[in-house]
């Protein structure tokens, strides 16, 4: 297997209960149990399929036999007769993708798990199969998008599936530069008490902004990686004193590295903001036109109700980040409650055109209609934030993230 490929220990995982992170070759299918789809054996035409007839019955027989005994490549060619006389069987596509994962061969996996989902569109689980089938392929923006899809239908009674999905979903979102997301999504993790090297090395990653998947991290960075990292997993583990001495170690240690300032400025936010202001005006220092720690001071002045305080940090986020949705939302914010609500009304629309989806922009947006005397608009804004609320919780557990969502 190559060793960029990291997908193959979802086969264990989701059998076994293994770890999210186990690196043994797999043993067994990962459709044995719980993450096997549902079917009525129909045909995509909706004519019943004739189940019961010998030649079907012989060879799904042979095929489960094959299966069971791990002969893969056996089993890939008898699924492959068994879809050949019923190609409406979504169980018989199942089996033949898993098992070409098995084989590690990701282009077939890849393109029958893509007719598992038009057969069974609301199966999360044949879509967590699917992204990290792409991933395997370095289709990652496909990957994440399947990934994430199969976040929000689930993944049924096949939680550790579910978790592997998870993990490459948010390595993904490191990779184009989503760390909050991606911090999120990794964040989950601590909730189950997961610490796994592999865990803590992905948050690292999001953690010092470092646009990379884990294989590509630099040798030489992995103690400071893995240092962020622990941090932060102690961070979403709402142990606090443990989190802090975290980040006073990874300052002590690599105060001039980029974004370990801004990290620990993050973290400091939650209980001395005072402190936290500080940590993101040394991060200012390295980096002049560090985007994230001039939104994070605009947006703490507005939690604090001091928006024209706020204003010039938003202004100059704008100024660096253009197309960052999360400067132009600091900047209408503070815009609108400086009296600018035209000026709020263009921000927020810029910011809109570039992440639709963000229900807090459209949130912040109903605001500025309302004040401007735009009912109607007002009450679309609201709804839209209402359904795009709604999506994002199914994503997410809550943890802070820059501007909100």
């Amino acid at each position: 297997m190559p060793a960029s490929v990291t997908t193959s220990f979802v086969l264990a995982a989701v059998v076994a209960a293994a770890p999210v992170v186990a690196q043994t070759k797999p043993t067994q299918p990962p459709t044995a149990g719980a993450a096997k789809p549902k079917t009525d054996q129909t045909s995509t035409s909706g004519k019943p399929a004739t189940a019961n007839s010998a030649e079907f019955d012989r060879l799904v027989a042979a095929a489960t036999e094959a299966r069971k005994a791990q002969r893969w490549e056996e089993a890939v060619a008898l699924y492959g007769k068994v879809v050949k006389l019923k190609p409406g069987y979504v169980e018989g596509h199942w089996y033949q993708g898993t098992a070409y994962y098995s084989l590690d061969d990701y282009p077939n996996c890849r393109d029958t798990f893509r007719k598992v989902v038009r057969l069974a569109p609301k199966n999360g689980a044949a879509f967590a199969f699917l992204g990290l089938c792409e991933f395997g392929v370095k289709d990652y923006d496909r990957s994440l998008q399947h990934l994430l899809q199969s976040r929000i239908l689930g993944v049924g009674d096949a939680p550790e599936l579910g978790s592997v999905a998870r993990y490459h979903a948010g390595v993904l979102m490191t990779r184009v530069e989503q760390f909050e997301q991606a911090l999120e999504t990794l964040g989950e993790f601590a909730g189950e008490g997961d610490d796994s090297p592999r865990v803590i090395e992905a948050m690292g990653l999001a953690t010092l902004r470092m646009p990379l998947l884990p294989i590509e991290m630099p040798p030489d960075r992995r103690e400071m990686v893995l240092m962020a990292g622990r941090a932060s997993y102690l961070m979403a583990t709402r142990n606090s004193a443990a989190s802090a001495r975290a980040f006073e170690s990874l300052v002590a240690r690599y105060p001039e590295t980029q974004n370990v300032h801004y990290a620990y400025g993050v973290f400091l936010l939650g209980e001395e903001p005072d402190k936290g202001i500080q940590e993101f005006k040394r991060e200012l220092e390295l980096q002049p036109d560090h985007p994230w720690s001039l939104m994070q001071i605009a947006y703490e002045y507005l939690k604090r109700g001091e928006a024209q305080e706020a204003l010039p940090w938003a202004q100059k986020s704008v100024a660096v980040a253009p197309n960052t949705f999360t400067s132009h939302k600091a900047l209408g914010q503070a815009l609108l409650e400086t009296g600018d609500v035209d000026g709020a009304i263009k921000e927020l629309l810029i910011g809109i055109k570039l992440a639709p989806e963000s229900p807090g922009l459209h949130f912040t947006l109903a605001r500025a209609y309302q004040r401007a005397g735009r009912i109607e608009e007002a009450t679309r804004e609201r709804d839209e934030f209402t359904r795009l609320d709604k999506l994002a919780r199914t994503m997410r557990t809550g943890a802070q993230s820059v501007g909100g969502r």
